[in-house]
């Protein structure tokens, strides 16, 4: 798939503002005031700027409001009614933490969940996918949400919480990739099926279906090197897992504590370049691309 810098940014920062909002609704770190004010800030900034930045991959962006009205039926629909849901639920219970010193339980616990399902409908958008064989598994809403969870807590100051749940989402990752190179070919979809030929014989491409480009192979057919996906995987566990990590081992210090959230945020949105990059719609192999 052609690798959209702008639901990069979305599915990484929303991500990560709505783990801090987790943590935060379940009264992690326990803040008001102008601490409270500033956790928020930075969650609101993070969660709101990703959604935000996902409205430039849209061919209309007027139409987006559209978005909520098919929830019945569509992930993106859901994803947009739980994050409006969290943004409220969270806005409320932060007001009473900056303004009035008060700790409302219950709307912090509701904005927390609805957090959580915010994350989960984004990961679902790509997961329901049959023609994305390698998104189409139950590890992709584990990805999302255990990179959601760990960077959340990262930002959160959650040192042993960060450094466990780092480690946890860095090997759910790796399991993603080595499950999602299989998933194509275990899909049992090949050229013969793609183009429907197979029940009168062996089916290969002769000439492609078209002499030049088109919007097919712009958005959905993007072919990236083995020896160059093997180096992308390794600098995103490096930076996204073994950094910052090590800076959390370390006594703390708020220096070390910036440098561990920029290293995992880079690992985070060089891992969903790769999410997205890697990803093998089926259509390619109509254009005998796979």
């Amino acid at each position: 798939m052609h690798p959209a810098p702008s639901v990069i940014f979305f599915s990484v920062f929303s991500g990560l503002g709505f783990g801090l909002l987790v943590w935060l609704g379940l009264g992690i770190p326990a803040v008001t005031g102008g601490s409270a004010f500033a956790f928020f800030a930075i969650a609101y900034l993070l969660a709101v700027g990703g959604l935000i930045s996902s409205t430039f991959h849209l061919g209309h962006p007027e139409r987006a409001l559209k978005a909520f009205s098919q929830w019945r039926s569509s992930w993106l629909s859901r994803e947009a009614c739980c994050a409006v849901a969290a943004l409220v639920l969270m806005g409320l219970y932060g007001l009473g933490l900056v303004f009035f010193d008060a700790r409302w339980t219950l709307l912090g616990v509701l904005g927390a969940l609805f957090s959580i399902a915010t994350v989960f409908t984004t990961s679902m958008i790509y997961a329901q996918l049959k023609t994305v064989p390698r998104w189409h598994m139950p590890l992709t809403p584990l990805n999302f949400l255990s990179l959601s969870f760990a960077g959340g807590a990262l930002l959160a100051g959650q040192v042993t919480a960060a450094a466990i749940l780092i480690l946890l989402a860095g090997g759910i990752q790796l399991l993603t990739w080595i499950m999602g190179d299989k998933r194509l070919a275990e899909s049992g979809t090949d050229m013969a099926s793609a183009t429907r030929l197979g029940n009168i014989g062996t089916v290969r491409a002769f000439e492609p279906p078209h002499t030049g480009t088109n919007y097919l192979l712009r958005e959905f057919v993007h072919v990236i090197g083995r020896k160059h996906a093997r180096k992308l995987r390794i600098i995103a566990l490096v930076l996204m897992c073994l950094l910052p990590v090590l800076l959390l081992l370390l006594p703390f210090n708020h220096i070390l504590a910036v440098f561990a959230v920029l290293a995992h945020v880079a690992g985070v949105l060089t891992a969903r370049w790769l999410f997205f990059a890697q990803a093998e719609h089926v259509v390619g192999l109509y254009y005998g691309k796979r």
